[in-house]
């Protein structure tokens, strides 16, 4: 009888285990979730951010004729559909690292994103290992821009 009963206990414990184990990184993770609609400070450009298998991703969903015009002339000629955040992987502390590029430049750089709160999305984008660092806020919106 104690014999049964103490293999129930560690069945228990051992699938709680397997299935915290199984449940991807950040699933857990404390705060406001990055999934949405997102502006950006100069409100030109919107991206909507999604899973992307067990990551996340970004896509410009809207941006303004200017924001367009940059991004041509840093040689990406259909901004719209643009995947702006690549493969980010949360790091259970309630952050995601992956990289982010930058269409007016044509470039992509090593980047962090956090929320500091439910509406506002900061990216932090660096080079060289992380000597020159440069972050945004970007803030949450219902509804894709017209215009």
């Amino acid at each position: 009888m104690k014999g049964n009963r103490t293999m129930r206990v560690w069945s228990g414990i051992l699938a709680a285990l397997g299935m915290a184990i199984a449940l991807p990184a950040g699933a857990n993770a404390p705060g406001p979730s990055p999934t949405g609609l997102w502006l950006n400070p100069h409100s030109n450009v919107a991206v909507r951010t999604a899973p992307c298998g067990a990551r996340l991703c970004g896509w410009v969903v809207w941006a303004s004729a200017s924001a367009r015009a940059d991004a041509k002339d840093g040689g990406v000629e259909r901004l719209l559909g643009t995947e702006l955040l690549e493969d980010y992987a949360a790091d259970g502390r309630g952050a995601w690292t992956g990289t982010v590029f930058v269409p007016d430049m044509g470039r992509r750089f090593a980047s962090r994103i956090d929320l500091p709160n439910a509406d506002t999305l900061r990216i932090r984008g660096c080079l060289w290992g992380g000597v020159i660092c440069r972050s945004q806020s970007w803030s949450r919106i219902e509804q894709v821009p017209h215009g």
